[in-house]
């Protein structure tokens, strides 16, 4: 009897134990996943080639290009830091196209000091309208970087620096180690420098081509989860066949809490709000979001609404909404993915770019604003909002408004993947309410209260 009570004991704790394990799994699964490979862009990256163009009688004079090869993130203002480690004592005579943010200790030179002898320089593009003797081709953009997919021609960024006590030819030349790559806040992930083919450079009027002395390649991959605590937008649902909306989950991208965070918020009918956000201007700090009071706490929110119903067609309606009082996105940028974008007819007032990230299959687009229109989404406020209509053509094979199939899988803005509401919330048709899924919670709820029910009976 003893035995069986110890085997029975031994039983129940196994099973726990797994129960535990399962419990765990189920709640890291949870959790959409940000780590550095995206399964909607999963070649995206950002280059950074050095190229040695000429030797110098102490080190050399190199161009570097960034290439951001991501299709839909993109770096926005006030724009990329790039750093390194010298693997030796180089400093930086003079550049062009860029600038060192600091320029170090100096003064064991005399005479002609260099623009930086720190050991970890830090550099940042040069600003619009910087004179003509100071630029290279591709500077000069406050550091904004656009991705390729949006625009190849303004996704490369480039500078010239001119590297002293480096070592005059490639065999005595040193890689420098340890990049990094802001823009402006974390979120890259940089390797390490490795030698490649020296670079192949054609003349303007292709008929002579040059050769690097030396080139090596750094490639610098994203993660959502090094790049911000919380997520930074959220996505809301509604149809013409249900008046319910479907809101952003509470507490999307954080919680009201006056006594952790006083003053993570404004309330939209503050009389001091005006003085808030001019303050919040005035300082400079963009990476840290002035947000409207909300539920979800989200600086964007995307809204999808299923407009109307046609015989051969349907309308989706997608408003953008920014609650961030200190910040305006410039060159903006929504990707969307819906079983239904193969079928796409038209779109109103927003550029698209279809995507495949899984070769044959169409499911997945890309959208932005029509530049001098709507490719500034505002502070928020009366105009911080962009919006469009998409029009789809039926595939009697595929189509339905049943269980959700009109509303997207999943929304990134600006790269980063929004919070999508729990699939059981979703809007449903009228003759599908009696079928209608209730979650494990509302299962649970239901069981506990009936039992209440009955014990106070017995």
């Amino acid at each position: 009897m003893e035995i069986t009570f110890l085997r029975l004991i031994r039983s129940s704790s196994v099973l726990a134990s797994y129960t535990i394990v399962l419990l765990f799994l189920l709640f890291c699964s949870s959790f959409t996943s940000t780590e550095a490979y995206d399964p909607l862009d999963p070649n995206g990256n950002i280059t950074i080639k050095w190229d040695i163009i000429s030797w110098t009688p102490d080190g050399y004079v190199a161009v570097v290009t960034m290439y951001n090869f991501q299709q839909y993130r993109h770096i926005q203002a006030p724009g990329w830091q790039m750093g390194w480690t010298w693997a030796k004592k180089e400093v930086i005579w003079s550049m062009v196209g860029g600038q060192a943010t600091d320029q170090g200790d100096c003064s064991k030179f005399k005479g002609n000091i260099p623009h930086c002898c720190k050991k970890t320089p830090t550099i940042v593009d040069l600003l619009p309208g910087t004179p003509y003797n100071q630029q290279i081709a591709n500077c000069c953009r406050g550091g904004v970087l656009n991705s390729w997919g949006q625009d190849p021609s303004t996704a490369v960024s480039a500078f010239q620096l001119s590297v002293g006590r480096a070592g005059t030819n490639n065999k005595t030349v040193r890689v420098p180690k340890n990049f990094t790559l802001t823009s402006p806040g974390p979120g890259y992930t940089c390797g390490p420098a490795k030698v490649v083919k020296p670079t192949k450079f054609i003349s303007s009027d292709g008929r002579r081509v040059t050769q690097a002395m030396m080139t090596w390649n750094v490639t610098c991959t994203y993660s959502q989860f090094l790049s911000q605590k919380t997520p930074t937008c959220c996505v809301s649902l509604s149809s013409f066949y249900n008046d319910t909306i479907v809101s952003c989950p509470t507490c999307a991208c954080g919680c009201q809490n006056s006594n952790t965070r006083p003053r993570s918020c404004v309330e939209a009918d503050s009389p001091h709000l005006a003085s808030v956000v001019s303050g919040s201007t005035q300082s400079g700090n963009n990476l840290s979001p002035l947000v409207q009071c909300t539920s979800h706490m989200c600086p964007i929110r995307v809204h999808w609404h299923v407009k109307l119903n046609y015989k051969e067609y349907w309308r989706v309606k997608i408003t953008i909404t920014n609650f961030n009082y200190g910040m305006n996105y410039s060159q903006w940028n929504l990707v969307v993915q819906h079983p239904n974008f193969d079928n796409l007819t038209q779109i109103f007032s927003f550029n698209y770019k279809s995507l495949t990230p899984y070769s044959t299959i169409n499911d997945t687009a890309m959208l932005w604003g029509v530049k001098f229109y709507n490719d500034l989404l505002m502070q928020a406020g009366p105009y911080g909002n962009v919006q469009s209509e998409l029009l789809f053509q039926k595939d009697a094979l595929t189509f339905t408004f049943d269980k959700g199939w009109a509303f997207p899988r999943r929304i990134y803005f600006n790269g980063d993947n929004c919070v999508m509401p729990p699939p059981d919330s979703y809007p449903w048709l009228p003759n599908a309410s009696s079928r209608m899924v209730f979650s494990l919670l509302t299962l649970t709820s239901m069981v506990l209260s009936a039992m209440a029910i009955l014990c106070a009976h017995a």
